[in-house]
């Protein structure tokens, strides 16, 4: 990569002003390429790294039209999910910027090396928070998750596992006010779905959430009455409980209750978290339809 490598410091004109936002804006960043870039819709796309197939074409499609509808695509640059979109938005011949660890002189990871060099060639950008010449360290890791949550208008997930680290990018946007939205059919991603991120499958779907138009499944609620009605009556969406919990406020035995909150995850009423407790998803803050329906409706 020929580009040279710049240092803004906070303060000057050409800082991203979005990182302002952060509880701790870095004092300085790093970038390579251009810089900045004209004024468009930012939406990252970040997932797991050991991504499937599939779930790698679909982010790599969506980078792509969410690039031709006049996005900027931003993500990691790490494997598996950040790579897919990254070629995406170069597929179609427009920018898109890497937020890497650690050092821009040494991009991680170097099999991603001609993508980074792509990235730069294509108009993009790589940033890094760390100077030049900088180890990788893990903190490395969720310190770029955080950055890349503020520089985005959007952050949409499109595939990871309950623990992963796109869900810390998650979490920091919806803590900074930035819309989150997530592609149904992992686990990460359907807990995401049931806390209230937007259902996002395609382009249309991240453009209207932006405009405040967010999609949401419709789910059914349990019959009145019922062992599931019961246990989602002693949930709350706030603070977590263990079936034991859940247990003593309805009087259902343990087993019974283990199965009801399972038919609850299923039908997105219920959030399990770590520690074995679960939530009342944010679904049941919205119209449940009748029992006889499953459906997904556009909000």
């Amino acid at each position: 990569m020929s580009a040279p490598i710049r240092v803004l410091a906070r303060g000057e004109a050409a800082y991203p002003e979005r990182l302002e936002a952060m509880a701790g804006p870095p004092a300085r960043v790093w970038v390579r390429g251009e810089w900045p870039l004209p004024q468009r819709p930012v939406v990252a796309l970040v997932g797991a790294r050991a991504a499937s197939g599939a779930a790698m074409a679909r982010t790599a499609d969506l980078a792509a039209e969410l690039s031709r509808r006049g996005a900027l695509v931003i993500s990691g640059g790490a494997i598996g999910i950040d790579a897919a979109a990254h070629l995406g938005a170069l597929r179609v011949g427009l920018p898109t910027i890497a937020v890497v660890a650690p050092g821009l002189d040494d991009p991680y990871p170097a099999r991603n090396s001609r993508i980074f060099a792509d990235i730069v060639a294509a108009g993009g950008a790589l940033l890094s928070t760390v100077p030049p010449g900088t180890p990788v360290q893990k903190w490395h890791f969720p310190a770029r998750n955080h950055v890349i949550a503020a520089l985005a208008d959007a952050v949409v997930v499109t595939e990871c596992g309950a623990l992963s680290g796109s869900t810390i990018t998650a979490r920091a946007a919806r803590a900074l006010g930035r819309v989150v939205g997530a592609t149904p059919g992992s686990t990460g991603t359907d807990a995401l779905v049931a806390a209230g991120a937007a259902l996002v499958e395609h382009a249309d779907d991240v453009l209207a959430a932006l405009a405040g138009r967010p999609r949401h499944p419709q789910v059914a609620g349990p019959d009145p009455g019922t062992a599931a009605a019961r246990v989602l009556d002693a949930l709350d969406a706030i603070d977590a409980r263990g079936l034991d919990a859940v247990a003593a406020r309805t009087g259902l035995a343990l087993r019974v209750c283990a199965s009801a909150v399972s038919e609850l995850e299923l039908s997105g009423l219920a959030v399990a978290i770590p520690g074995a407790r679960f939530l009342k998803s944010a679904a049941c803050a919205r119209p449940v339809a009748p029992a006889s329906t499953r459906v997904v409706e556009r909000n």
